[in-house]
């Protein structure tokens, strides 16, 4: 059976126990044995890391250990995956460029707050975002300063009602990617939980999830 450690904490704003309770069932009803914490202490056990054939970080902010730290991205260099979404894995550890790198972005700005926006699917082909149409969200539009490499899936477009020197920028929403032998998926929507029962929403970090696990 294929094992999944999900970690949650960070910045209470994010919900991330609340999302935690989103995607813990679906991993257990698509046959992944769950563990769940609520510290980072696990990232530390090299045999339980080594294990994994998934870690699902939901962590706004916050800081990380050097050696916490080191497990993480040992275990992803090696062929663990990682999936994640917004603050929970794109704005965790301000100060952690090696931890940025792996994720391919980084959270800089979300100009109106929680604003209506659309969400564009970008690639039709990708098992991720296959048979899917763009969708409409209601939520945090993120600004990231984003990996070039990165395998982009979906975009949202900024209206520059909010900020008018970014109309018309382009952002990336959904990316995958790889950092070493693991493959690391990443989508900027669920700044709530609620943001989940959008059903796209769920849909893309679902699969992204499923596509990430070795």
């Amino acid at each position: 059976m294929k094992k999944a450690l999900v970690v949650w904490g960070g910045w209470d704003g994010h919900e991330p126990r609340q999302c935690a309770d989103v995607f813990v069932p679906i991993l257990r009803e698509k046959g992944f044995d769950v563990q769940v914490s609520d510290t980072m202490e696990p990232y530390t056990d090299a045999s339980l890391m080594k294990s994994l054939s998934l870690v699902v970080p939901i962590w706004t902010m916050g800081q990380i250990s050097g050696e916490q730290e080191k497990g993480l991205l040992d275990a992803i260099r090696s062929g663990v995956g990682v999936a994640g979404w917004h603050g929970g894995m794109g704005d965790a550890f301000r100060n952690n460029t090696e931890y940025q790198f792996m994720v391919g972005g980084q959270w800089v700005a979300h100009p109106g707050g929680v604003i209506g926006y659309t969400v564009n699917i970008t690639n039709h082909e990708d098992p991720i975002t296959r048979g899917l149409g763009d969708f409409a969200m209601e939520s945090e539009q993120y600004y990231l300063h984003v990996d070039p490499g990165n395998e982009v899936l979906a975009t949202t477009t900024f209206s520059g009602e909010h900020c008018a020197w970014i109309e018309g920028t382009v952002m990336p929403v959904v990316w995958k990617r790889t950092y070493g032998e693991g493959r690391v998926f990443y989508c900027s929507l669920g700044h709530v939980a609620k943001d989940f029962d959008v059903p796209e929403a769920r849909e893309i970090v679902t699969r992204g999830m499923l596509w990430a696990a070795r």
